[in-house]
């Protein structure tokens, strides 16, 4: 328990640590550039760059006329986008780890389709994501579930890739070992090459964590879905001109929600590698 309480504490301090950082470097260039009379990258203007404290504050005020303050609004939509993350997440998992074993188990097969799991990805998620909200309308998919779609779409593929290198990093005497016991295929899939390439798999997780919480963002938009982070960003975004902080108050909610999903993730890495530790001491 100090272990984790330390490691607690460190992750707190380091993230605590970028914020300051980020306060110092975000309104030391507004004071710099407005005192030089500077414009360029980027104009330090209030409405361009509100203060810091503005978007802080604007967390705290309400998000419209005697209604509740804009902090609880945008965390409810938070979890909305959240549980199709997840979900996205869970789907986009299982393909990926399904896709890595069948290529590890048949080298036609990952000849034959690995091209185009790699293409998959050249393909931009904007152009993709109306295309999934119109074919899970026609086979009445709920819009959330269209959504999870878009984003377990962007989770795959690592989750894929990884899962592969994972399963052929056992050492070619490990597998000798496995053979010479008369393991089964599952045997040997289960108690050595999976157990092996759990670092690569949580690896690939916590990119597709943080993935599917764009995919998420991103999907809401053309699904139309209302109450997620990814209908409000494109609400602030058009009054960017009258209401700049709120635009970045909700960008500053978004990115929280995907370091508390990947937090999430590597929480549950940790319990894996304590209860193996166990198992092996």
């Amino acid at each position: 328990m100090g272990g984790a309480n330390r490691r607690i504490a460190r992750t707190g301090l380091s993230i605590l640590a970028v914020v300051v950082a980020f306060v110092l470097l975000w309104e030391g260039y507004k004071l710099i550039w407005t005192a030089m009379g500077w414009e360029n990258p980027v104009s330090p203007d209030d409405r361009t760059m509100p203060h810091t404290w503005d978007i802080f504050l604007t967390l705290l005020r309400p998000a419209q006329r005697n209604g509740p303050p804009f902090i609880l609004v945008e965390l409810k939509a938070a979890l909305m986008t959240l549980r199709e993350a997840f979900v996205g997440f869970l789907i986009g998992g299982a393909v990926g780890f399904g896709l890595g074993v069948l290529f590890v188990r048949s080298t036609m097969a990952e000849r034959a389709f690995m091209p185009y799991v790699v293409a998959s990805q050249t393909v931009p998620i904007i152009a993709i994501a109306p295309m999934v909200v119109v074919w899970g309308g026609r086979i009445d998919l709920p819009q959330w579930l269209s959504v999870s779609l878009i984003a377990a779409y962007l989770t795959f593929f690592p989750v894929a890739i990884n899962t592969l290198r994972g399963l052929r990093s056992p050492q070619p005497t490990a597998m000798e070992l496995m053979r010479s016991y008369a393991s089964t295929g599952n045997e040997t899939l289960w108690k050595l090459q999976v157990p092996a390439a759990m670092p690569y798999i949580f690896t690939a997780l916590k990119v597709s964590a943080a993935a599917s919480v764009i995919g998420a963002i991103v999907g809401e938009l053309p699904a139309g879905l209302r109450g997620g982070l990814g209908r409000d960003l494109l609400q602030f975004s058009q009054q960017f001109t009258a209401a700049p902080e709120k635009l970045f108050a909700a960008v500053l909610i978004a990115g929280l929600a995907g370091i508390a999903f990947v937090g999430l993730v590597t929480a549950v890495e940790h319990r894996w590698v304590q209860a193996n530790r166990r198992l092996i001491t």
